[in-house]
């Protein structure tokens, strides 16, 4: 039997201390190869140029090019690779600008390193990462947006809220169920990405995260059951 490889792992960040620390204890995991050191976006898209790593963890403020430009850039030139945001900073503008521009995870810089390694793992695996402070976070952002624009259109505001208690039993976020109603209109997932300016890299992640939350296999599956249970 053929061992599995260890995933190749891009480490980003402004601050020397903070990369050398990183390379030093995630270096330590057996399942973990550090290919590369990057200390601006700029130098990271070099580095996926020569590792094409599987995973980058990045940092958002950094001089020349910031974390969320190279994850768009990261994505749209090399879309296998998945990206994880590792920063200090809790505002939900930058989760939103990470998310959108294609991250797969977005973790605070706080986090236990085992956990941080349990995290990167998962990333690898096919998995999403969002702490729950902060994905409450999105959602509430999602719900304020949703009652300015239906307050704009007189009792509008109503449907959203019954819509987002329809999506309560199965814990859809606000932005999972915009998807689902994607899904039901039969658009594709670059449509989807399009309408709701996301990437396909990240819609993809929110589908198949309404898969295992309402415990269904495909779209068709998916848009029955948001139609018999009135979610939609």
């Amino acid at each position: 039997m053929t061992a599995q490889l260890p995933l190749q792992l891009l480490l980003v960040d402004d601050q020397d201390l903070i990369r050398e620390s990183l390379h030093i204890v995630l270096g330590m995991d057996p399942d973990i190869n550090v290919v590369g050191l990057a200390e601006n976006g700029l130098v990271a898209l070099e580095q996926c140029e020569t590792h094409q790593p599987d995973i980058v963890l990045m940092d958002i403020h950094m001089p020349k090019m910031n974390g969320v430009e190279a994850t768009r850039q990261i994505k749209a030139k090399w879309p296998q690779t998945r990206v994880i945001i590792l920063t200090t900073f809790q505002e939900v503008g930058y989760v939103i600008d990470a998310l959108g521009a294609g991250a797969e995870g977005y973790l605070l810089k706080a986090i236990h390193p085992k956990d941080l390694a349990a995290g990167i793992k998962w990333v690898h695996q096919g998995g999403t990462l969002i702490p729950q402070d902060i994905a409450k976070m999105l959602v509430q952002q999602a719900r304020s947006g949703a009652e300015a624009t239906g307050g704009d259109s007189g009792g509008a505001g109503k449907p959203a809220d019954d819509g987002g208690r329809s999506s309560d039993a199965y814990g859809l976020s606000e932005r999972e169920l915009q998807v689902l109603h994607g899904i039901a209109d039969g658009l594709n997932n670059r449509e989807i990405a399009e309408k709701l300016y996301l990437s396909e890299g990240t819609v993809k992640n929110y589908i198949s995260s309404i898969y295992a939350k309402m415990d269904v296999r495909d779209r068709v599956q998916a848009s029955k059951k948001a139609l018999e249970e009135g979610m939609l």
